[in-house]
């Protein structure tokens, strides 16, 4: 039956395409046939929003921020967290964009050009003339996969999105009544007692029996557990330790010298003499062009008597820092001057005069007087900085070589890393008591999470294999296996007896502590002219007085309409306070400069404030639906 479809393939062709094409005429075709069906994550204004559209605008944010920051773990790219935060970034952009269009916000031509002429790399495009270089403005966007058309919509597009919340932003205001009402509340001070009633101080009143310190054993699990960990050994390919197994060729350095020889020497110098005639570049047609006479009449002059130069330099030349010396400019390297006036510099033999050249500070004419051309170092000299050089061009192409071997090796020979090591003559390291989450102070490959995810993951665990090569840093791979492995088990109780102890005092400490403030907290209350506490204190949330935090939070937030004051902090571990207020003290007068850094401060919050409720409204204008739980 094959060989017959085979020898009779067109005639089978064509009956196949007769009986297809007329079902999709008479039935349709439905875009499922080419697409799955992607289900709706969100809705703004009556558009949907796919899971496709999400998943590939999460993927280009993620590449965007990887592109800008190699060495990030690229599992914080891809928490719930992080891909609900594109999905608000998108619903926001969609929100503004539909704003913008309901509301005929356009970006005019001329703001689109003052937009681009304020990004620094395209500025750096623009030529002497004041013209762009299109050429190398085509190739800046190009590199980011865009035309210049395209690129300059979505920048008019951004400028009209921007205008939204920026009406808001840029309108608010804050007056100075508002913002010293604001502030005084905010760096009140109050003038407070503290009594203390610190844990430690109650320890030894507990006297715990075996039988209590057993139960508080049982019922506390999660204190004595031991985290799981792991004996390892690993492997490090990194270019540096590619660099100092490499014994360069003689032959190879001798020609990087000859090559590199004009740069080693270092730069060409040259001395030049100049006869400026000023003229602004914004002046008019007509007074550029006569100062271009002028300086045209005086190259002539100096064509017939070359020596004079000096003279009607300081007769003539209005570069009044150079005219009283000649016109000499010293010896100046490339780099130093205008374009226009190092080229003609550089272009010109010793001694000779150029034409006039046009530069933005005028027209130039300029005798070269001297050149200095730099000793060229002698093989010897160099070869140290030229051995550091070729290696570390040989081993990046070496290290690509040997990170490919790698990679290969501890796949391929999976239970052990003795080959890729003999291979790439690499020491095999190993660790003990190594755990999922680093160690405090643990440097290196065992301070990674892409690596110790690796290492513990379930396959590892299970199979005890080596893991994928993982890039831990640009120019450094890792690979390692689990040796033997410990999970995460609770201690027995005679291995933490001690630490049992001392977290049952503790805790009872701190209960006791507790009782015996809040029993005078109310006495104090009720009898408030028997207490006799410490000295008053002022404080307040930039005068701490080496309270601690809760203590100037309750102190802060304490009812004042009747004073004196009391109220009790739970400090936990701690123990307990009891806080007694006695008065509110004025905020100490602020000069004037902090004043306005605080009014600017509080303006810029409250427009941030106007802008946030504003974005609300648009959402529920445009009618948004997110269809999926905030993580």
């Amino acid at each position: 039956m094959f060989e017959a479809i085979r020898k009779h393939s067109k005639f089978v062709m064509i009956l196949l395409f007769l009986l297809i094409i007329p079902s999709f005429i008479f039935v349709g075709i439905d875009q499922n046939y080419f697409s799955e069906s992607s289900p709706t994550v969100a809705r703004v204004n009556g558009n949907d929003i796919k899971q496709s559209d999400w998943d590939n605008a999460h993927r280009a944010q993620s590449d965007e921020i990887r592109a800008a920051n190699p060495g990030i773990d690229a599992k914080l790219l891809d928490t719930p967290q992080a891909r609900y935060a594109t999905l608000e970034r998108m619903v926001r952009d969609r929100v503004l964009a539909a704003a913008a269009q309901k509301m005929h916000l356009v970006t005019s031509d001329a703001q689109l050009v003052r937009t681009l002429q304020q990004i620094p790399a395209i500025a750096a495009l623009k030529r002497a003339d004041g013209t762009l270089d299109a050429q190398a403005y085509r190739a800046l966007v190009g590199a980011q996969g865009m035309t210049p058309e395209g690129f300059e919509a979505n920048l008019r597009s951004n400028l009209s999105v921007s205008q939204v919340l920026g009406s808001v932003l840029n309108s608010s205001f804050a007056t100075d009544a508002e913002v010293k009402l604001a502030m005084d509340a905010l760096y009140q001070r109050r003038e407070v007692q503290v009594a203390q009633f610190s844990a430690s101080d109650f320890a030894a009143k507990v006297k715990p029996t075996p039988e209590e310190l057993q139960a508080y054993y049982k019922a506390h699990p999660d204190k004595f557990q031991q985290a799981e960990q792991a004996d390892v050994e690993y492997v490090v390919l990194d270019t540096a330790g590619v660099q100092a197994s490499m014994v360069l060729n003689e032959d190879d350095l001798q020609t990087y010298y000859k090559e590199n020889l004009a740069r080693l020497a270092g730069q060409e110098e040259r001395r030049a003499s100049h006869i400026l005639i000023n003229v602004s570049k914004e002046a008019s047609a007509d007074d550029r062009a006569k100062a271009r006479a002028q300086a045209q009449a005086l190259l002539e002059q100096l064509r017939k008597e070359p020596s004079s130069f000096a003279a009607v330099a300081k007769k003539s030349s209005q570069d009044s820092g150079t005219a009283t010396n000649g016109g000499d400019l010293g010896f100046f390297a490339r780099g130093a001057m205008v374009k226009p006036f190092e080229d003609a510099a550089f272009a010109l033999k010793k001694g000779e005069i150029s034409d006039v050249v046009e530069s933005d500070f005028g027209f130039h004419i300029i005798q070269l007087t001297d050149i200095k051309t730099p000793p060229q170092p002698s093989f010897a000299e160099v070869r140290p900085r030229l051995e550091k050089e070729l290696k570390e061009q040989q081993a990046q192409r070496k290290f690509a070589e040997a990170a490919e071997q790698f990679a290969n090796s501890v796949y391929e020979q999976s239970d052990n890393l003795q080959a890729v090591a003999e291979k790439l003559k690499l020491p095999v390291q190993t660790a003990k008591a190594v755990a999922r989450v680093p160690a405090a102070g643990v440097q290196g490959p065992l301070a990674n999470p892409r690596f110790l995810e690796a290492l513990f993951s379930a396959d590892s665990l299970a199979s005890k294999r080596n893991t994928d090569a993982v890039e831990i840093s640009p120019g450094v791979m890792v690979a390692g296996r689990i040796v033997s492995y410990s999970p995460a088990h609770t201690l027995p109780y005679e291995a933490v007896a001690a630490k049992v102890q001392t977290l049952y005092v503790a805790q009872k400490a701190a209960e006791l502590a507790r009782e015996e403030g809040q029993a005078k907290l109310k006495a104090w209350k009720e009898q408030p002219a028997s207490v006799a506490l410490n000295k008053a204190l002022v404080v307040g949330r930039d005068q701490t007085e080496g309270l601690s935090r809760a203590i100037i939070d309750a102190a802060l937030h304490a009812p004042v309409d009747a004073l004196p004051a009391w109220v009790g902090v739970d400090l936990g571990d701690q123990g307990y306070a009891v806080v007694k207020v006695n008065a509110i003290v004025a905020r100490p007068a602020q000069d004037a400069q902090a004043m306005a850094a605080q009014k600017q401060q509080y303006a810029q919050l409250w427009a941030n404030a106007e802008a946030a409720a504003y974005y609300e409204l648009l959402k529920t204008r445009f009618k948004v639906q997110i269809k999926v739980d905030r993580p």
